[in-house]
C-alpha cells in the first residue's frame, strides 16, 4: 500500500513507519518535526514566526497539495494536523479525502473528545482536566478547555471523526474517549516502539556499580538545557553502593499541566534526603537525539503523573530496560490483556505518592532487576514497531 503519515507526536508516525516499510510498504511521514523535538520525516514542513512565516507556511503547504494524491492511506496525527487554524483545515482535509483512498484519524492526545468527555462524562478517575469530579483550574487545563470547547476546532474534530475511514486510538485513556462515540470505526492499537538490539538484556542494577561514572550523563549535563545533579557513592555507613539514576524530562510550558513539577519536586526531595545514594538528571526541552542520548544510563523515568498509562516517551525508555514511574493503572494492563507483568512503577497524582514510591525504590534496590527485565519483556509483548505495523496494516486493509 501506498501510505501517506501527516503529523507528528514524539515519534508514533515516524516508528510506524518503519515498521510499515519493513513489511513491504510505501510510506511517506510530512510533519515539523513535533516543533523543538525535531524527530525525523520525509517531508518538512515547519512554520516560522509571524506573518510572513505564516505567508511562508501557506505556500509551501499548498505547493506540496499536488505530492499529496494518489495514497490508498491517508493517516492524520490530530484533527489539528496542521499549524494553521481549523477553518483553514477544512478545505485541506477535503482536498485529501477527494484525491486519495481511505482517510484515519489518530486519537493520540489533545482534542475536542478527549477535553470532552474528561470534563463532563469524566469516566477516568484523574487526567489532564480532572481529580475525581474536580475541575482542574491550572492556565493550561483552563486554555484548552477554551481552544478546543464550543470553537472550530471541535467543529473540525467532530466534522472529521465522522466523516473518517476510522479512528486508531493510542492509549487506554483516548480509547475511553472516542469509543463510546464511535463503536464502529474505533481501533485501540498500541503506540510502536523500536527495540534496540543492546536491549534485549537490561543494564545492570545500580547495586555494586561502585563508582562507575556515565560518559552520556556528563556530557548531557554540559548542554545548558540540562541540570545534571552529581551523586557521591559513599553513603553514610561507609559502605560502597551506586547510586539510583532518575531521569526526568521536563517542557515548562507544561511543567504543572502534565505534573512533572510535582515529580520533581518528590525526586529532588528524595535526593535531599537520600544525597549519596540518590543522582538525578534533568532534561529540560530538548530534541529528540539529544534526550535519547542523555537518557541511555538511568534506572528510572518519571513522566506523566496524570496518565493512566505510560506514553512514547517513557515507552522508549523501558525498552532500554529504564523503570517507568507514572502510569500503571490496572486499565491499562487489562486493554493490552496483560496478565504477568507490572513492569510500571503506579503512582497516583499527588507529591505524596510519587515521594513514597520513589523512597520504597532507593531502599528496596534489589528490585530494580527485575523490574528493568519486565520493562523489556513489555514492550516485546505490546509495543514492538512490527507487531503494532501489522496491526495498523489490518485495520487499512479492513
Amino acid at each position: 500500500m501506498k501510505i501517506l503519515l501527516l503529523g507528528e507526536y514524539s515519534n508514533v508516525h515516524w516508528t510506524l513507519a518503519e515498521g510499515l516499510r519493513k513489511l513491504g510498504h510505501q510510506v511517506t511521514v510530512l510533519s515539523n518535526g513535533d516543533f523543538w523535538k525535531d524527530y525525523p520525516r520525509d517531508i518538512n514542513l515547519v512554520r516560522t514566526p509571524g506573518k510572513w512565516g505564516g505567508i511562508r507556511y501557506m505556500a509551501r503547504l499548498y505547493s506540496l497539495l499536488p505530492r499529496l494524491r494518489g495514497y490508498d492511506v491517508v493517516q492524520l496525527i490530530n484533527p489539528m494536523f496542521l499549524e494553521i487554524k481549523a477553518e483553514r483545515i477544512f478545505p485541506i482535509y477535503r482536498y485529501l479525502r477527494r484525491h486519495n483512498g481511505k482517510m484515519v484519524m489518530g486519537g493520540f492526545g489533545m482534542d475536542y473528545y478527549w477535553v470532552s468527555t474528561c470534563c463532563n462524562e469524566k469516566p477516568l478517575r484523574y487526567s489532564d482536566f480532572n481529580i475525581g469530579d474536580k475541575l482542574r483550574t491550572d492556565e493550561d487545563a483552563l486554555r484548552e478547555r477554551r481552544d478546543w470547547l464550543g470553537t472550530k476546532k471541535e467543529e473540525l474534530n467532530r466534522f472529521i471523526a465522522e466523516d473518517c475511514d476510522a479512528i486508531v486510538t493510542g492509549l487506554y485513556e483516548y480509547q475511553v474517549c472516542y469509543q463510546p462515540h464511535f463503536p464502529e470505526k474505533t481501533t485501540f492499537i498500541p503506540y510502536p516502539i523500536k527495540l534496540e538490539e543492546k536491549s534485549l538484556s537490561p543494564a545492570p542494577s545500580p547495586v555494586g556499580r561502585g563508582d562507575s561514572s556515565n560518559e552520556d550523563s556528563q556530557a548531557a549535563s554540559k548542554s545548558h538545557s540540562t541540570l545534571h545533579i552529581p551523586h557521591s557513592t559513599t553513603s553514610p555507613s561507609g559502605d560502597k553502593r551506586g547510586a539510583l539514576s532518575l531521569f526526568i524530562g521536563i517542557n515548562r510550558s507544561r511543567s504543572v499541566y502534565k505534573g512533572t513539577d510535582i515529580m520533581l519536586r518528590a525526586a529532588q526531595a528524595i535526593k535531599a534526603q537520600y544525597p549519596d545514594r540518590v543522582d538525578l538528571q534533568i532534561a529540560e526541552s530538548v530534541p529528540f537525539a539529544q534526550y535519547q542520548q542523555m537518557l541511555n544510563g538511568a534506572d528510572a523515568i518519571l513522566d506523566q503523573l496524570y496518565s493512566y498509562t505510560p506514553s512514547m516517551n517513557p515507552l522508549m525508555a523501558m525498552s532500554k530496560g529504564i523503570i517507568c514511574i507514572g502510569g500503571g493503572e490496572p486499565e491499562n494492563y487489562e486493554i493490552l490483556g496483560e496478565t504477568e507483568l507490572r513492569p510500571i512503577i503506579n503512582v497516583q497524582p499527588t507529591y505524596e505518592s510519587v515521594y513514597h514510591e520513589l523512597e520504597q525504590l532507593v531502599l528496596h534496590p534489589e528490585r530494580i532487576p527485575e523490574l528493568k527485565r519486565q520493562s523489556i519483556e513489555y514492550i516485546r509483548r505490546h509495543h514492538e514497531y512490527l507487531k503494532v505495523a501489522r496491526q495498523y496494516e489490518k485495520v487499512y486493509k479492513r
